[in-house]
């Protein structure tokens, strides 16, 4: 099946909404679960994601450590913060009004 490319912007609240479920989780099971849950749609490159990781680990909206995964490797696995959980919020929020405005642009008139 094709997978379509994440819109621009979206990738930080993907990534935020994904680890807001409640679990630590590496890079790898990050890219896999929004594959997942976009039933296959969508598919989070490597040269987006662990980039885009970075910043946020830098802004202060996800926390990191070193693991182990359970094939025995070693992983960094990603948590999110307080000011990550508010960044979320925004970026949910912006999202949904823009959304709502392509969709009046977009309806038959």
């Amino acid at each position: 099946m094709h997978k379509d490319e994440i819109p621009p912007g979206t990738l930080y609240m993907l990534i935020f909404r994904t680890l807001a479920r409640g679990q630590e989780m590496h890079g790898f099971e990050i890219a896999k679960s929004i594959e997942q849950m976009s039933k296959e749609v969508l598919r989070v490159e490597e040269g987006s994601l662990y980039p885009a990781l970075q910043r946020m680990l830098v802004k202060g909206w996800v926390k990191a450590y070193w693991g182990v995964t359970s094939e025995n490797r070693r992983a960094r696995y990603y948590r999110l913060t307080l000011l990550g959980r508010k960044q979320m919020e925004a970026e949910v929020s912006q999202f949904e009004r823009v959304m709502q405005a392509i969709s009046r642009v977009i309806e038959p008139a």
